[in-house]
């Protein structure tokens, strides 16, 4: 997802140059190519500078997007027409600073509150009276900006929350007799919605908050909403949804290190961590493992991995697999000792069945079988029974992980499928392997090709959509 974003401002930056060379914006080339330089530079110093400071891991990713975001935010001094270099870099400098500063000074537990860049600007307006003019909700970039926007909210399949900021935002404005036009072309509202409100670590991990989440900001986003004297910008309306988020959601961050790695298959490894404090979650959960190493490709130093092992055993366990070309994050993992890891942002509704009585077909391909692991060792050990199939997908039979854990749960059917020996499984050969699949109810977890394909067949078998759960996190990658 970080690196989708990178990306995508990389892209919205470049066509902001390429537009101011025909005019089309009121600022020169250079004026924002000075801009964005200085901009990830102050960014990059003052990053390394606190987390030297304050001994913490850095995500250089995190570096950029920021000092990126700022950029098209606000306006950069127009050098070009001769204007002031010491109030237009002099708001660029205090923007870039305190957005870095945010993410180690304005956080409890080591978990940072508010969105970096609209926290900088609300403060640098109420500081210094200068603060973002969002230039980049003109009708110029709106097509670009609504193309990445749509492709991040796909990617991290966070609609409900967008959906409920942008109901609001467009049902107020009507009210107020604001045209949808200028909404969608004279407005910040699709860059802020694509790109800053979906941020994850400020943001509600559950469906349900998101959904309070993106009306509050929506309502507070509205220009003509007002408490008052008191109106409302749009960074302000986003980090008081910070601090709903941060009220209601998941606020530990732990520091772990690696206490035993176990190889399960010939490219899949167990991977155990004492943690420095205990931590609540509930089975078939995931976290963001932030892993600093040297030299991170262009896929980063973060991932989101589900936590394979029970709340009731004493270590945070994952299971990772492992490929030939693998990024330099799993080339470190694997290779881990004594360099900590970090692990924050506890999310998921793609957890164990709350209704004990209910029947369920558990489906998992290759490493998807993580959450089924963790759901399957808290039944064993709270001696819970339920009804139960496991449908476990793999290409061989070497590539098996966990068999000693199902084997212990003597209730629940396991089918081991190979497709190298069986094929793969249809709308015709499903019904076979479990009969009463209509009175089930769904979990599928795996690669996206399996969760997809397996969704598309029970569907043609005419499984209701409510029988349906699908697991869902940011790449496997």
């Amino acid at each position: 997802m970080y690196r989708l974003v990178l990306y995508l401002l990389v892209i919205f930056n470049l066509i902001a140059i390429i537009f101011s060379g025909f005019h089309l914006l009121p600022f020169s080339p250079i004026d924002l190519l000075l801009s964005i330089i200085f901009l990830l530079f102050i960014s990059k110093i003052s990053n390394d500078l606190f987390a030297k400071v304050f001994r913490a891991p850095t995500n250089v990713e995190s570096v950029y997007i920021t000092a990126l975001i700022l950029a098209l935010i606000c306006s950069p001094p127009l050098l070009a027409e001769g204007g002031g270099v010491g109030s237009g870099f002099g708001l660029l400098f205090w923007a870039a600073l305190l957005a870095t500063a945010s993410k180690y000074i304005l956080a409890i537990g080591n978990k940072h509150l508010f969105n970096p860049a609209a926290i900088a600007v609300t403060l640098t307006a109420i500081g210094f009276g200068a603060s973002a003019s969002w230039w980049v909700g003109n009708s110029y970039m709106a097509l670009p900006v609504a193309i990445g926007s749509y492709l991040i909210i796909r990617k991290i399949k966070r609609q409900d929350l967008v959906y409920s900021f942008l109901f609001t935002v467009v049902l107020l404005s009507l009210g107020f007799g604001t045209p949808i036009t200028t909404l969608l072309l004279h407005s910040s509202l699709l860059f802020f919605a694509g790109l800053m409100l979906t941020e994850p670590l400020t943001s509600p991990t559950t469906k349900n908050l998101q959904f309070v989440f993106g009306a509050i900001v929506g309502f507070l986003f509205v220009p003509q909403v007002h408490f008052g004297s008191l109106y409302f910008t749009p960074e302000q309306a986003l980090i008081i949804g910070n601090l709903f988020a941060y009220a209601t959601g998941p606020k530990q961050k732990l520091i772990l290190t690696l206490k035993e790695k176990i190889q399960l298959s010939p490219d899949t490894y167990d991977f155990v961590f004492s943690t420095n404090k205990k931590i609540k979650y509930i089975p078939g959960q995931y976290l963001e493992w932030t892993l600093q190493h040297p030299h991170p490709d262009d896929r980063g130093n973060r991932r989101y991995l589900t936590i394979a092992s029970s709340p009731t055993e004493k270590d945070l366990q994952i299971g990772v697999k492992f490929h030939p070309d693998g990024s330099t994050y799993k080339k470190f993992l694997l290779s881990l000792d004594k360099t900590p890891i970090v692990a924050s942002q506890l999310t998921g509704d793609f957890t164990l069945p709350t209704d004990r009585s209910g029947k369920y077909v558990f489906i998992a391909g290759g490493i998807g079988i993580t959450p089924f692991r963790s759901m399957i060792k808290y039944l064993i050990d709270k001696n819970i029974k339920m009804d139960i199939i496991l449908l476990y997908v793999n290409k061989t039979a070497s590539e098996i992980v966990y068999r000693d854990i199902f084997d212990q749960a003597d209730w629940i059917k396991t089918i081991y499928y190979n497709t190298d020996t069986s094929g793969h499984f249809d709308k015709i050969t499903f019904p076979k392997l479990i009969p009463d699949f209509k009175d089930r109810i769904f979990y599928i977890s795996g690669p996206h090709t399996l969760v997809s394909s397996t969704e598309n067949i029970l569907k043609t078998l005419e499984v209701k959509s409510g029988h349906i759960k699908t697991d869902f996190f940011p790449g496997f990658a």
